[in-house]
């Protein structure tokens, strides 16, 4: 017995420093890992000829029946990622526009310059 105490506390030491390196590995490849962006996701793909609720909802990032003030609300965040005077697509600030008229009800045709 007096010669199996030192084998099983040397195994049990190898056991710890294998599973420490693979901790400190693990560890290394969370902090290394590329980073995703937890910002808001918005509308991706292209646009309709005519604009319609769905489409308006998806790019302002809000359901189709919301109340005017969370769409006025998504429609200022959504203009200031995009802003034309902060280097943001005139096209884009267009569709963004056309959206929340879309969506209050202000549309009268397509209403889009382009």
């Amino acid at each position: 017995m007096s010669q199996a105490t030192p084998f099983i506390a040397g195994v049990a030491i190898a056991a710890a420093a294998i599973a420490g390196k693979y901790g400190v590995e693990a560890w290394h490849a969370f902090r290394t890992r590329p980073a995703v962006p937890r910002l808001r996701k918005f509308y991706e793909g292209g646009f309709q000829p005519t604009m319609t609720r769905r489409e308006a909802a998806l790019i302002l990032g809000v359901r189709e029946s919301v109340a005017q003030e969370k769409i006025k609300e998504a429609h200022r965040k959504v203009m200031v990622a995009n802003h034309p005077d902060a280097g943001g697509s005139d096209y884009l600030a267009t569709k963004i526009n056309e959206a929340k008229d879309v969506l209050l009800g202000q549309r009268r045709g397509s209403g889009s310059a382009f």
